[in-house]
């Protein structure tokens, strides 16, 4: 319990440092920005085709292309990989083993 006490503390102090400002150890990970209506065109799926096949309403989406809202977190990760390689993607999320 000691170790699993030790290892939060230090990763509550890492973030805390990191939103400061301070250099940490941690990976720090960004995600480029989006322009999710080019996305979703490329993939020339319609609006209610693409919120259905990625698992996000229609209206978050019409958010994210008219630029109300930004995707953020696991939706933003996503996007990314759907812009690189759109096939494979969907290949992976309809794959059934």
């Amino acid at each position: 319990m000691k170790d699993a006490y030790e290892s939060i503390k230090k990763g509550l102090t890492e973030a805390i440092d990191h939103s400061r400002g301070k250099p940490v150890k941690a990976v720090i990970h960004q995600l480029k920005p989006v322009e999710v209506q080019r996305i979703r065109k490329r993939t020339g799926m319609s609006q209610t085709e693409f919120a259905a096949a990625f698992g996000v309403s229609v209206a978050t989406l019409r958010h994210w292309e008219r630029g109300d809202r930004k995707p953020r977190g696991p939706a933003l990760a996503l996007l990314n990989a759907i812009g690189r390689r759109p096939k494979a993607v969907m290949e992976a999320l309809t794959r059934i083993d």
